[in-house]
């Protein structure tokens, strides 16, 4: 076969990316460039060239493989190069300022293997941490992985109106026993590229037409007896699964659509040693042909010797081995909500409104925290204005005794580190909260000083969002959080993991972090609206899949045990 000299050279091009994504050392590395620039640089043909040794920088080695290729076509070098680098790695050169170098040390040193890998080490902070690379190259990457992937990916927070819409449509039918989330936002995952919905009823055919009917919500792009796929309207075609399960089969097949793919193949793996095998009609017992079938995912967990394993922390299939069972924080566990604001700064809803709100959720207490002073676009109090909100706590808190009301403050923590009341007003609130607002481009020893002000006065009984990110629009600041949970740990300042769908900061992987370094943590919304105070919803199940029990979350504590933790703190 005939092979011209271009592809000669792209052949020891790619031999030379290859090993430097494997990790070679670099005067191998170097060998295959030098030769295939040598080769670029000879004005001859092929065909007129005897001994490629002649050529200065090509060597015996190179010079094989180029006349292995030349005479088969075929390059066993790169063939065997292909099969030792994941596959994944590859297009991830398409991301300005990740070559092949960095590429490697994100493989070797991260166990990247492609772009969810990368993506999900990006969210949870990992590449920002190694040397050479930084919080700005990683949101780089975060928004060239966005571009690549062609898909576009949701908040769960952007998705909330679809989602109730659609759930009230299938909560309204009669036809249907039950149904439930699954895939990634039933994981909880931050972000999503398509929603799943298994449903339960005896009658498939007639659910899947009265799916179709759903005219402002979805089109169909294809049904089949048991699955209907659709795409949302007005949301960039983002797909939508339906899949119908009759009721004895409703549980394994939220399992199978819940995922993800490494959590079924451990799962697989244990079937195969009770020989058993996972299918879609039920787990089938391979010795006799027999299916068996599961009343509840839990049962099915159970049938193979494990606790039932909650959804949000399916996820590479090393929870199988490591969940021993410890319940995690649940939405009925939470007694209140400690971060709010009302029409006294930049919320929605009055003071009296939001109380009623919470008294509605059944909530034993609530901090009101509007802003301080220097967010002045927010419409932050002044020290005058915070004693009349506080005259204005007391009043309702004589008119709803079913509920305590504490008089708090979201205090901004100013750019020179200071706080934005002196000690003097704060030691008269019931609960200081402290966060960053602004000077996000601060060095990290800024950053750091400035949380350190705040960590270390002795009324600041909890810092917000502290990292200060948006999903998908602002990494945030440059903190060091290791040495912000042991400064939290030793003060016993709570951290913040709001349920504000566009931040849930921290996020899982953090909140998980803190919890391991005994820091107390607080599910809040933020909420600047009664409406928002559902919001807290995700704040569960972001803790959830972060492994977070019920014990380190304060906001889980009964009034009492809320009143004394904070009284500990101020004698800390």
């Amino acid at each position: 076969m005939r092979t011209n000299k271009r592809s000669v050279i792209r052949l020891l091009e790619q031999i030379a990316v290859y090993l430097e994504l494997k990790g070679e050392n670099h005067f191998k590395i170097a060998a295959y460039r030098r030769a295939a620039s040598a080769l670029e640089a000879d004005g001859r043909d092929l065909s007129e060239i005897s001994r490629f040794t002649d050529i200065p920088n090509i060597g015996k080695t190179t010079a094989s493989v180029i006349e292995e290729f030349v005479e088969t076509g075929r390059s066993t070098l790169l063939e065997q190069l292909k099969d030792e680098v994941p596959k994944g790695l590859v297009p991830l050169m398409q991301i300005q300022g990740l070559g092949a170098r960095k590429i490697s040390r994100l493989y070797r040193e991260l166990g990247i293997t492609d772009a969810d890998s990368l993506r999900k080490a990006c969210e949870e902070g990992k590449v920002e941490r190694l040397k050479g690379f930084g919080k700005m190259t990683q949101s780089n990457i975060l928004h060239a992985l966005d571009q690549l992937s062609g898909k576009p990916a949701y908040t769960i927070g952007r998705l909330l109106p679809v989602l109730l819409l659609i759930e009230e449509t299938l909560s309204g039918n009669r036809k249907i026993e039950t149904y439930s989330r699954a895939g990634s936002i039933r994981r909880f995952e931050e972000r999503i590229e398509e929603l799943d919905y298994v449903i339960s009823t005896f009658d498939p055919k007639s659910v899947a037409e009265d799916i179709l009917q759903m005219n402002e919500v979805v089109e169909a792009v294809s049904i089949r007896s048991l699955k209907v796929t659709a795409k949302l309207k007005g949301e960039a075609g983002l797909r939508i699964n339906f899949r119908i399960a009759k009721p004895d089969l409703y549980a394994l097949t939220l399992i199978l659509s819940t995922g993800p793919d490494a959590h079924l193949e451990k799962m697989q793996q244990i079937a195969g040693l009770h020989g058993e095998r996972l299918t879609q009609s039920g787990v089938k017992i391979l010795k006799t042909g027999e299916l068996l079938r599961f009343p509840s995912e839990a049962s099915f967990y159970h049938h193979y010797g494990l606790p039932y394993i909650p959804p949000e922390i399916r996820a590479d299939g090393s929870e199988v081995e490591t969940y021993k069972g410890t319940p995690f924080v649940q939405l009925d566990d939470i007694k209140g909500d400690l971060h709010m604001h009302t029409v006294w700064s930049d919320g929605k809803d009055s003071l009296e409104d939001m109380v009623n709100a919470c008294r509605k959720r059944g909530y034993e207490y609530i901090a009101i925290t509007d802003h301080s002073k220097y967010l002045k676009v927010a419409g932050g109090l002044s020290r005058e204005r915070l004693i009349r909100q506080m005259n204005e706590i007391r009043r309702l808190n004589e008119k709803y005794p079913d509920i305590l009301i504490l008089s708090g403050i979201e205090m901004d923590i100013l750019p020179d580190g200071t706080l934005d009341f002196d000690d003097d007003v704060l030691s008269g609130l019931d609960f200081v909260i402290a966060s960053i607002h602004s000077g996000f481009g601060n060095s990290r020893a800024q950053i750091m000083k400035r949380l350190h002000s705040a960590l270390f006065n002795p009324h600041v009984d909890m810092i917000a969002h502290p990292t200060g990110r948006l999903i998908g629009k602002r990494q945030g600041y440059d903190v060091d959080l290791d040495l912000l949970f042991q400064w939290a740990k030793e003060t016993g300042t709570i951290l913040e993991l709001s349920g504000d769908p566009a931040r849930l900061d921290l996020s899982a992987a953090r909140a998980r972090e803190a919890q391991a370094a005994g820091v107390k943590i607080a599910i809040n919304t933020d909420a600047h609206a009664t409406a928002e105070l559902g919001n807290i919803a995700f704040g569960v199940g972001t803790a959830r899949k972060g492994w977070i029990e019920r014990k380190n979350v304060v906001n889980t504590y009964t009034k009492e045990q809320l009143l004394d933790f904070l009284k500990q703190k101020h004698q800390h």
